[in-house]
Order: C-alpha cells, then structure tokens, then sequence
C-alpha cells in the first residue's frame, strides 16, 4: 500500500488479522496490529508521537519503541496520533466485519468515534472485494454507525490496452531500459489491464529478460493466489469454486453453471444460485456482460481466468 511511503503513515492489513487470529478478529488482534505500525514510523513523526504517547494510559515507551499493554485503549491511541496527524490504512478491510461479536459494528463505531472528534486523522479503507467493502460500511444504512459520514471513492478498473502499454512503457524506462513494443503489446495481451499482473510482470522481465519465464513467473504467482482465495471461498461454500471454474471453462450463461454443478452432484436452488453469483460480483471475482446480447458471466481477471482454466 502506498501508505508504506508516507511518514505519518499507519499501515494495518485486515486480511492478516483474519488469517493469523483464526477468522475472527479481536480487540487483542487489532492492539498488536496497532503497535506494529506504530514501530514502523519513521523520522520526526515518531519522535513527536513518542512524546505524545508516553503521557497516555497503557502504553509504555522506551526510547522510540511503543508498547501496548492489555489495557491500552484505542480511542486513547488515536487521540495521540491526532495530535500528530496520521493517515490509518486499511488494506482488505471487508475482512473487519468480522471484528468483535456483531459483524463489525464495534469497529465501525470507532471509525465514527474518530471521525466526529478526530480531525487531524484520515482513514483510507481498501478492499479487493469492493461489494463486500460497500456492504460493510452501510454508508446509506441508517442504522449504520457511519450513516450520514461523508467519504470519497475512488474505484480502481482494469486499465484500457492502451493505458496499460504505456504503464509497461513508462515503467521500464524508469528502470533505465528500453524493450520492444511488440514485447509490451504481447504483456497487455496477455495479462489484459489489471495493474497488479501488469507490475509483476515487468519487475520478473527486469529479474529474467525473458518474456516467457516471466510471463511464467505472473501465472506461478496467480496459482498461490487462487490455491489460497479458493481455499477461503470453499470455506463459505463448496460452490464458489465450482462456480468459477465453470464459468472459466466457458459455462457462463445461467442455466450452463446450473447444469455444469448439476453434473458435479451439486443441485441448487435456483435462488440460492442467484444468491451465490450476487456474492461472487460483491467479491469482484466476476461481472455480468451483455455484449452478445444476453446476459453472460465473466471472471474480471483474465490471469485468474487462465489459472482456473488449468485446474
């Protein structure tokens, strides 16, 4: 996250917190997420927050090094890093509604909490899965704790092709290299405009100098990502992955998926298939297209598309 470079910068990973506290989310979990990124500031940010801190409850400070006892408050937290001024950075942060023992609502209260008497402290919320992200914040819900709260969003698409070569293009010259444009123009091809595939592309072209192993490297790095998402999913239900794969495989009008878990000795419910493609959109791992004519469905990651191909 670009967070990483800013100074006053706090960093958390939610996912993380998912995975390493079991799938639920803690107080404790979020604390020690806290005191981590509080350790990774850098420059006078730090030295001003170290005096700050030193006269609040619960947290110890030795030299530059904070530590957050068990009754460290978080409100007590933020107050001092207001008096600093801090961007807090939430990467994956759909995971957060399963913070706490009411789906999240704890959390959102304080982000509510911090917006209403915080004003030196911006939160910047990121998720790969952004109906999820969406659903979670309940911005428009009146029983939200964060209805009324102003936000801006800024929703990053798949690059156009001629975005993308031109990203490749500007990329490897500040690297201080020149490749052929037929070179680039296969990359986009390819990998299509997701910036992510796009990036680990050209950092394996620089490593290798060769397209196909790093065109090779792209999809070896694809393959860990869906073993580890499809492993996720299937926890929800055994039918997410079924579903991609079907719809990878071209099986990818309605009754083609129904008949395709039908033939696996999966039969669903016409509404609990409707249910399971909406969660599939919120997730971002699909979207509807209509470019024949009918309505279709299509994985957004052409990469990710080609791996679930394989399997």
């Amino acid at each position: 996250m670009a967070l990483n470079e800013v100074e006053n910068g706090i960093y958390i990973d939610a996912r993380k917190m998912y995975f390493d506290s079991g799938g639920w989310i803690t107080v404790e979990s979020l604390k020690r997420e806290f005191e981590k990124s509080l350790n990774s500031l850098r420059g006078p940010a730090r030295e001003h927050l170290s005096r700050v801190l030193k006269k609040v409850k619960g947290i110890s400070v030795s030299g530059l090094t904070f530590t957050l006892e068990d009754d460290a408050s978080l409100s007590e937290v933020l107050a001092g890093l207001n008096e600093v001024g801090t961007l807090v950075g939430i990467d994956e942060a759909q995971y957060l509604r399963f913070y706490g023992a009411r789906g999240g609502r704890e959390f959102l209260a304080f982000l509510a909490y911090a917006y209403d008497n915080l004003e030196n402290i911006r939160f910047v919320l990121a998720g790969s899965e952004v109906g999820l992200l969406h659903d979670f914040l309940a911005l428009e819900d009146y029983e939200s704790p964060l209805y009324g709260r102003s936000c801006e969003e800024i929703i990053l698409k798949p690059f156009s092709r001629e975005l993308s070569i031109e990203f490749l293009r500007r990329g490897f010259f500040e690297a201080g290299i020149v490749i052929p444009d037929e070179i680039i123009a296969r990359a986009v091809e390819y990998i299509d405009g997701i910036p992510g595939w796009l990036v680990e592309f050209g950092r394996s072209y620089l490593r290798t100098g060769d397209f196909d192993k790093a065109i090779e490297n792209v999809l070896k790095t694809a393959r860990g990502f869906v073993r580890g998402e499809l492993g996720e999913l299937e926890k929800r239900s055994p039918r997410y992955p079924v579903i991609l794969k079907a719809i990878a495989q071209g099986f990818n009008r309605w009754n083609l998926i129904r008949d395709y878990l039908l033939s696996g000795g999966m039969r669903v419910p016409n509404s609990r298939l409707a249910n399971l493609l909406r969660n599939l959109e919120k997730m971002s791992w699909i979207e509807e297209d209509f470019s024949s004519g009918e309505k279709r469905y299509r994985l957004v990651d052409p990469v990710i598309e080609r791996v679930l191909r394989e399997r």
